[in-house]
């Protein structure tokens, strides 16, 4: 859901990053956090939970030029992991314009990738959204670790709807930025449609 700020001429637009616990989602706001000039982006946030933390924070990208005369900004959310809490998931999921899966390549981790991503479908579905119609990226994180899946088996799995895949390595920066331009630039073509 599109907020836009005619005062300021800004269109904000809401990315989430969903994905299993542990699988990067954090990582990689850290790291477009960490490489964002000061004067493009605002505070980071985080809400921390027993065992999981959601963090959230904007930034105006400077490169991908305005609309109309307006300028982007992208406000970046992460999800908790884990499914126990499913009411935050929800909760952040509500008035997403793009969504960015971050998948755990590691062998161990692929029940959670397909429990997280089914539960994505059903809370879009439950706000009116549809991952087949939504800007979306799937990023295969962890790719630096032992006992990985082939990229080939995690897109026969978790492939949707043909969507952008990137490989990762999170902590190195490795795909982070790939994979955030590509739903970006997705959100962008949408605007321009309306």
């Amino acid at each position: 859901m599109t907020f836009i700020n005619y005062a300021a001429k800004e269109i904000n637009c809401k990315i989430v990053y969903y994905g299993p616990g542990l699988g990067g989602k954090t990582t990689n706001l850290q790291y477009i956090y960490s490489k964002t000039a000061p004067e493009a982006k605002g505070k980071m946030i985080s809400l921390a939970t027993e065992t999981d933390r959601t963090l959230f924070f904007d930034f105006l990208p400077l490169d991908l030029g305005a609309i109309r005369g307006f300028t982007t900004r992208f406000h970046l959310y992460t999800v908790p992991g884990q499914v126990f809490y499913d009411a935050s998931r929800k909760l952040i999921l509500k008035g997403a314009d793009g969504v960015v899966f971050v998948a755990d390549s590691q062998r161990e981790r692929m029940e959670s990738n397909i429990e997280s991503i089914r539960n994505l479908e059903v809370n879009l579905k439950e706000h009116g959204l549809d991952l087949k119609a939504l800007p979306y990226a799937l990023q295969f994180n962890k790719r630096d670790l032992p006992n990985i899946l082939s990229v080939e088996e995690l897109y026969r799995v978790l492939n949707f709807k043909r969507e952008p895949t990137f490989e990762a390595v999170a902590p190195a920066g490795r795909g982070v930025f790939d994979t955030l331009k590509s739903v970006a630039k997705q959100i962008l073509v949408e605007l321009r449609k309306r």
